[in-house]
């Protein structure tokens, strides 16, 4: 009888601290979305009260007002192409690493998940100084050269160990077959690989759509602006537009999350996958 009490209070504890878990982080958001169908004068006297009429005033004049739209189509542009490049480049260099003997191998696998460790504070003089010398600052594909090269690490250290969790025998029997390197590459290993794929390509999408701060570095015009830093333009644009704000604050996180509910569980399967192998 003592050890079921223990055992429900335990479960007790852990639902709570679940609940307050997840209200610390819905609150915020649903916050700001109440907020995005308030009127100026709702938002100043109750900012946690709920909207008299769900009314999309603040998004029309969200969309009027501010260029978000090209925002958006810089944020997609940048973000999925950096993603394919990430993916391109990791899946190749990341088998290579996992399946081959070559001298100076593990010294370069620890130099390469090392880098993890390097603040991007100390990367933003060397980048801005190479993206001005190849004339590629305040453009998009100097952006999307940028992302792709701040999520090799991590995309490298999830590949990697996902590549190893899969059987080499597979890829004997494809050479025994006829199948060269490449075919079995692209055909065998790449598919069997999907989960981990998905992982790096959601991981690198996110780190792509919310980075601010290399892009606030390395951009000067409106028309290469990515959503993260068109939040500073949303702050003076809609500064007495309290409604407005939040709308557009809404269109910028609301991909994003949608995005990561979508993939969580391939996310969450491949990450254990690569822990238990790793």
């Amino acid at each position: 009888m003592l050890n079921y009490q223990r055992i429900l209070l335990l479960r007790t504890i852990k639902i709570i601290l679940l609940a307050v878990f997840t209200l610390i982080s819905i609150a915020p958001l649903a916050w700001i979305l109440l907020s995005s169908f308030k009127t100026n004068r709702e938002i100043m006297l109750s900012a946690f009260s709920l909207p008299s009429s769900f009314d999309f005033k603040g998004y029309q004049v969200a969309l009027e007002v501010s260029p978000i739209l090209q925002f958006y189509g810089n944020s997609l542009i940048i973000a999925t192409a950096s993603t394919i490049l990430n993916l391109l480049f990791v899946s190749m260099t990341a088998y290579v690493f996992a399946r081959f003997e070559f001298k100076g191998r593990a010294l370069m696998a620890l130099m390469i998940s090392s880098s993890l460790l390097i603040p991007s504070s100390a990367l933003l003089m060397p980048i801005y100084r190479i993206m001005v010398s190849i004339h590629l600052f305040d453009t998009i594909v100097g952006l999307i050269l940028v992302h792709t090269a701040l999520g090799l690490p991590t995309s490298f250290f999830v590949i990697r160990s996902y590549f190893q969790s899969i059987p080499k025998e597979l890829e004997e029997a494809a050479y025994i077959d006829g199948c060269g390197y490449m075919k079995t590459f692209f055909v065998i290993v790449l598919p069997l690989a999907k989960s981990g794929l998905s992982t790096v390509a959601v991981l690198q999408f996110l780190m792509s759509w919310n980075e601010f701060m290399f892009a606030l570095v390395l951009t000067k015009s409106e028309k290469v602006r990515t959503l993260p830093l068109a939040l500073n333009y949303f702050t003076t644009q809609f500064s007495f537009n309290y409604t407005a704000l939040f709308a557009a604050l809404t269109m910028v996180i609301l991909p994003s999350i949608i995005i990561y509910i979508i993939l969580q569980e391939q996310v969450t399967q491949s990450m254990v996958t690569g822990a238990i192998k790793g």
